[in-house]
């Protein structure tokens, strides 16, 4: 590879990244379900023709954009099995969770990139599908698949398109086994306009700077990114730092391998190099589909917490976001756990286990970073809601934010994807004006933030109800283990479920719900949960504890139970009776 000078290296850089915004943008403009259009749940990449990743779509979320390299190798490896070749004009669909893909919901549309008869890389779009025909309704909430075969239709490098022409084959199959058809199948017809015109961008690219210069370009971009990476590392000292995490798994089952489960995480330093060891986790769930595909959800949640808590944006600025940074870290997973489970173990409801992944390294790291770390965070919820119109379905999946915990210098951030998620709230009014649903309570919890030098941050509730009879299951966690406090922080709070029926009987639903039938009227009350505190709480600024009392966050009870701050009845903060109270609990 030859040499190439920064600046040429930079513009190119900047001629890509533009490249996957515009991909994103129009993949959003284009599509037909508000997981897409609104939530932002899809990712957008180039990679090159060795399966490395050249940029992505900054209005992804990294739990959709940073598996697509893994995607790309899936294709190829089932391509040589297949013997099968990558022509022009071929649009690729796949969706294996053991072949690289997040789970199968996530489905991508590659597009092989030719320049001069040489296949030179690919564009790739990914995007969660609101259904993919498995046994219920909507494609989170299926927490009751017994395997992969029960989690929907799987797509494993199926050509679409072949040299241009349309398969009419499988796009009829497709239209004849998913609910919502028409929506679903648009959402995958914008995928794969965008995907081509990621294509064509990059192949102007080339065509206007040559492809040596290109790829030595993307070469320097990558090694510059391993660099800033092995830095990064080679700051902290050399060690084994640990810490384990729980799942709530199914919490209403009997059988005791089926909730409490164990996420552990031992990072090993060693000068640049570092080491995730995920042994001691517990095993997998054989028949229930929590487990998480170690390549698409497990290493995504690994690279991206550690690059946002080693090389954080406000102080190392806008790095690269490429396959450089994943060089220096090696993970490892023994085989038949949950962080690595074997085929068909059922995988659809990964995305809460795999924020479970990530808190739990970022409490590992908290040993050797604590000013670059939150507390715990509190993880999400995903419900998917459905109904017949006549003789068509409609599909609404809503994703319940949750809440980051304190951090050095700084309060958690209240009511928002947390980790890898990153998706976008959905607008209430876009809610009531596509689906039989009204939205009758949409706010911040009260009283039950972490307490800490910066307290954690606060989760929503959410109150919606059924206009129409319809249907409803769930994918969540975070209903029985309380995010962590961290250093003299307390614990934050757990979410939870209630469903109110029309006849006035209400009742609490564990974290996990297949599909249920719910009739007209009947509310579901969803409450996300609350971030764990940072520090000691008897250190908080009085000034910000009687903010947070104007504010509705905190009562003045919990004020002076836990700051050790005295507001008067007039809400001013008495500053003797509070340095009194201070001093006592110091003491106590």
């Amino acid at each position: 590879m030859r040499a190439i000078d920064p600046i040429t290296a930079q513009v190119i850089r900047g001629a890509l990244e533009n490249v996957a915004i515009e991909m994103g943008h129009k993949l959003a403009r284009m599509s037909y379900s508000s997981i897409i259009r609104e939530s932002e749940d899809f990712g957008c990449a180039i990679v090159d023709a060795q399966g490395q990743q050249l940029c992505e779509s900054t209005h992804s979320t990294p739990l959709q954009s940073g598996p697509i390299p893994g995607y790309v190798r899936g294709i190829r490896k089932i391509f040589d099995e297949r013997r099968d070749t990558f022509e022009p004009g071929d649009v690729i669909m796949h969706n294996s969770a053991y072949h690289g893909a997040s789970h199968g919901p996530d489905i991508g549309f590659c597009v092989p990139v030719f320049y001069k008869e040489e296949l030179i890389g690919f564009s790739v779009t990914t995007a969660h599908h609101l259904d993919i025909g498995a046994l219920t309704p909507g494609s989170c909430g299926i927490v009751d698949a017994v395997d992969a075969y029960a989690e929907g239709l799987q797509f494993k490098a199926i050509k679409v398109y072949e040299k241009g022409i349309k398969n009419k084959y499988v796009w009829n199959i497709m239209r004849d086994n998913i609910r919502a058809s028409d929506m679903v199948v648009g959402d995958m017809e914008a995928q794969i306009a965008a995907a081509r015109i990621g294509a064509e961008r990059y192949l102007e690219i080339v065509e206007k700077y040559g492809l040596d210069t290109v790829l030595a370009a993307s070469e320097d971009l990558m090694n510059y990114s391993e660099k800033m990476m092995r830095s990064a590392i080679e700051k902290l000292p050399d060690g084994t730092y640990s810490a384990e995490g729980f799942i709530d798994g199914y919490l209403d089952s009997p059988d005791p391998a089926k909730k409490d489960l164990r996420i552990a995480v031992t990072v090993k330093i060693e000068g640049s190099d570092l080491t995730i060891d995920l042994t001691g986790t517990s095993p997998q769930v054989d028949d229930r589909p929590i487990n998480m595909p170690l390549e698409g959800t497990v290493d995504c949640a690994i690279y991206l917490t550690l690059r946002s808590i080693l090389l954080d944006s406000s102080i190392y600025g806008n790095i690269p976001q490429n396959s450089g940074l994943t060089r220096p870290v090696q993970i490892v997973a023994p085989k038949g756990t949950l962080c690595n489970p074997i085929f068909p173990a059922p995988t659809i409801a990964r995305f809460c286990p795999g924020n479970i992944v990530a808190d739990t390294l970022m409490k590992a790291l908290s040993q050797v970073v604590p000013q670059q770390v939150s507390a715990g965070v509190g993880n999400l919820k995903v419900v998917a809601f459905s109904g017949l119109d006549g003789e068509n379905y409609w599909v609404y999946m809503d994703i319940m934010e949750g809440s980051y915990g304190g951090r050095y210098g700084k309060d958690g951030m209240d009511a928002v994807d947390t980790l890898y998620a990153n998706t976008r709230n959905n607008p209430i009014e876009d809610i009531e004006s596509h689906y039989p649903l009204r939205v009758n309570r949409y706010e911040l919890r009260e009283d039950v933030c972490g307490a800490g030098k910066w307290r954690g941050g606060l989760g929503s509730i959410r109150e919606v109800s059924f206009l129409t009879d319809g249907s409803f299951s769930l994918e969540g966690d975070g209903h029985k283990f309380s995010p962590w406090g961290f250093a003299g922080g307390t614990q934050g709070y757990v979410g939870g479920l209630v469903r109110q029926e029309t006849s006035g009987s209400s009742e609490d639903l564990p974290s996990k719900i297949p599909n249920r039938r719910a009739k007209q009227g009947d509310t579901l009350v969803m409450t996300g949960p609350c971030g764990g505190g940072y520090g000691n709480p008897l250190e908080r600024d009085p000034q910000k504890v009687l903010a947070d009392v104007l504010d509705g966050y905190i009562s003045r009870e919990t004020a002076k139970r836990d700051y050790g701050v005295v507001i008067t009845d007039s809400a001013e903060l008495d500053e003797q009776q509070t340095e009194q109270l201070r001093k006592s609990a110091a003491k106590a």
